[in-house]
């Protein structure tokens, strides 16, 4: 059996920067990666643009992690918005505030802040395994399934980051779920967070708007009222306004069995003013004019419009101007969590102590998207898996570096 110092499971964000933090400190680390290669989907985050954090004042940053943001302070604390900024810079690659307020690189890639992380483990002395699948524990041993069949290693501490649901195909398939549970570790069911809803559109519907985006509105749900942008899919709807409100959609669907998201598609007229300028229509006008004239929709916002209110055409003015004002969008259900750009749900927040080990398994630490919490699109995810690998990793250094007899 090989002993190691540390052993990290799980190559992506919060397992890196637990590696940066430990093997800078002196730690021997090794991580070990199921998949081929390391980040896979740090990296599929990047291809349309690496967003690294947000830039609004941190006290709002830091409240954006609903009932897990007072657990998630302290992390966030020490490493901030600013702080992940900093440690970019650090690594040669300089960042921007779009005007959403996110944060980029300003080559605004992933590979190049990746190729240059991996320069700085290696310099630290980390390893890197890759091809290695946690598959479980044995006695006091981690095995892993490799392509040279399976392979038991001993580690004095462990941390596993082994991410949630969303995506399974680039790792995070929560195969450590079961594993887990049966060592006496409550974890709360994985959901898709982040993702888009079904919607029951018409055949006519969605092969004519499928793929079209509905640009220039806002939408109101438990959530809250936001601007932005979606898209219509053959499913249903997808894209980051959607995304803003997918946890409350989500929640309103478990507790109630249905949910509406209520759209503005005119936000910068008045419904009064909508009402007199559709009134002024003439009879004359097809429908399709009267709504292009007199409140400014036409091709996929009026198909909309027309697709969730049957018979709109004999509504009157101001029945017509308090649709587009409040239009009700109902969602079926979410999409599947393979599908989501994240998860929520995970290990319980009362299982593991102040320094993120898990109170069942002493030695063993957590840290990531394996812990319930959920963040919204935004940056938000990225920083607060990174704070959470550097705290658990902080965690190990004390836990390691108190006397033997008690960390037995």
């Amino acid at each position: 059996m090989q002993q190691e110092d540390i052993a990290i499971i799980g190559g992506g964000p919060a397992g890196l920067m637990a590696a940066e933090v430990l093997s800078g400190a002196g730690w021997a680390v090794t991580v070990y990666e199921a998949m081929p290669t390391v980040a896979r989907k740090f990296l599929l985050a990047g291809k349309s643009g690496l967003n690294i954090t947000h830039s609004e004042p941190y006290a709002r940053f830091a409240n954006r992690f609903g009932a897990a943001s007072e657990r998630l302070r302290p992390a966030l604390d020490a490493f901030s918005p600013d702080d992940m900024r900093a440690w970019a810079s650090g690594l040669g690659i300089e960042t921007f505030v779009g005007s959403s307020g996110r944060v980029f690189p300003t080559a605004m890639k992933a590979s190049p802040l990746l190729r240059a992380w991996l320069r700085r483990l290696e310099a630290q002395g980390a390893k890197v395994r890759t091809r290695h699948r946690w598959i479980g524990f044995a006695d006091d041993g981690l095995v892993f399934a490799t392509p040279d069949g399976p392979t038991t290693i001993r580690s004095n501490a462990t941390l596993l980051a082994l991410g949630g649901a969303s995506w399974p195909r680039l790792g995070s398939d929560a195969s450590w779920v079961d594993p887990l549970s049966e060592r006496g570790v409550s974890v709360a069911p994985l959901r898709p967070a982040n993702c888009g809803f079904d919607v029951d559109w018409s055949d006519f519907f969605i092969s004519r708007f499928a793929g079209l985006p509905i640009k220039s509105v806002t939408a109101t749900s438990d959530a809250g009222t936001f601007p932005g942008e979606f898209v219509i899919s053959r499913d249903g709807i997808e894209g980051s306004l959607v995304y803003a409100h997918a946890a409350s959609l989500r929640d309103r669907l478990e507790r109630d069995g249905g949910a509406v998201l209520t759209l503005d598609l005119s936000p910068g007229r008045r419904a009064d003013r909508l009402a007199r300028e559709l009134a002024r229509q003439g009879d004359k006008s097809s429908f399709a004019n009267r709504l292009r004239k007199g409140a400014g929709l036409e091709g996929v916002k009026a198909a909309l419009l027309r697709e969730l209110t049957p018979d709109l055409a004999q509504h009157s003015p101001d029945d017509l101007a308090r649709l587009i004002k409040a239009l009700p969008l109902p969602v079926l259900r979410p999409r599947p969590i393979a599908e989501a750009i994240s998860s929520a749900g995970g290990i319980h927040w009362s299982d593991m102590d102040t320094g993120y080990m898990l109170k069942a398994l002493p030695g063993v630490f957590v840290a990531g998207e394996m812990l319930d919490w959920e963040a919204p699109t935004g940056g938000y995810l990225l920083t607060a898996c990174m704070a959470t690998g550097r705290a658990a990793a902080r965690g190990i250094d004390s836990w390691l570096s108190r006397p033997q007899s008690s960390n037995s």
